[in-house]
């Protein structure tokens, strides 16, 4: 079954890991990113990421794990799993110098009159770092979104829009500071793009690494330890990027929106 979806899995952790190119994009093509349109998009990603993770996920690990140990072991492991998975997404956050995570995201503009008056030397090395602690980030991230596909190609695709929707500002972190020193939106854009390719760098590591592992107990333990990864990052990283850069309400409007579509969506498929 997995080595069939592996081009599905593949390919959606791909497209996933190069929306940060889209980031750049809106360095190219605009003066300022709508700050409501931001906050309703970051989230929708939180609404479909988290739905997906205590409805889909968990419960799907949650009832493998009990028919293979029994109820009380298997909510147990399904427990410590979730856990788990966010435990490792907070060390490697924890693990990235506070100036340099892509969660401290600086000012989304490219308004000249805005700009910090910093050298162009220490605005490159702000986005070359900024691209190293995204690439960090998007490493389990692609492991988690491959993961899910190779199950469940369909549950796959949405938490791959979701990652790809959550990419978009760290794409803009990258490509601001190198388009202040460098004055050359295409180093900006390829910088940008590079970042992301740690998703699908991860997707085949994990695919290579843990491919002789895929039995059913090891599927239940990543599927909720992706879903505890993905909570992580929805109140981590996309509820409070959305309540910085843009505003309150289309932010929470956006989550329940991706939570109301991610549900509709299951029931029809």
């Amino acid at each position: 079954m997995f080595e069939g979806n592996f081009l599905v899995a593949f390919s959606l952790t791909l497209f996933a890991g190069l929306s940060t190119a889209i980031g750049s994009a809106v360095v190219l093509l605009s003066k300022r990113f709508s700050p409501r349109f931001l906050a309703a998009s970051l989230g929708f990603s939180a609404g479909v990421m988290i739905y997906i993770s205590l409805v889909e996920l968990y419960g799907e690990a949650r009832e493998s794990l009990s028919h293979l140990y029994g109820g009380s072991r298997g909510d147990l492991y399904t427990l410590l799993a979730f856990f788990g998975g966010i435990a490792l997404i907070a060390i490697i956050d924890n693990l990235v110098p506070s100036g340099e995570n892509p969660h401290e995201i600086g000012e989304l503009s490219i308004n000249e009159g805005k700009k910090k008056e910093v050298s162009k030397e220490g605005l490159m090395r702000l986005g070359l770092m900024s691209a190293f602690a995204i690439a960090i980030h998007n490493f389990p991230e692609g492991i988690a979104t491959f993961v899910t596909a190779m199950n469940d190609p369909n549950l796959g695709i949405s938490i791959a829009f979701a990652v790809a929707i959550h990419n978009i500002p760290e794409g803009i972190a990258v490509a601001i500071p190198i388009y202040y020193a460098t004055r050359s939106k295409s180093k900006a854009f390829w910088h940008s793009l590079l970042s992301g390719l740690a998703e699908p760098v991860g997707a085949i590591a994990g695919y290579f690494l843990l491919a002789f592992l895929f039995t059913d107990s090891f599927v239940g333990v990543i599927l909720a330890g992706v879903a505890g990864i993905m909570v992580y990052i929805s109140l981590d990283e996309l509820l409070p990027t959305a309540e910085k850069y843009g505003e309150h309400h289309p932010a929470i409007l956006g989550v329940i929106a991706g939570m109301a579509v991610m549900g509709v969506s299951l029931i029809l498929i």
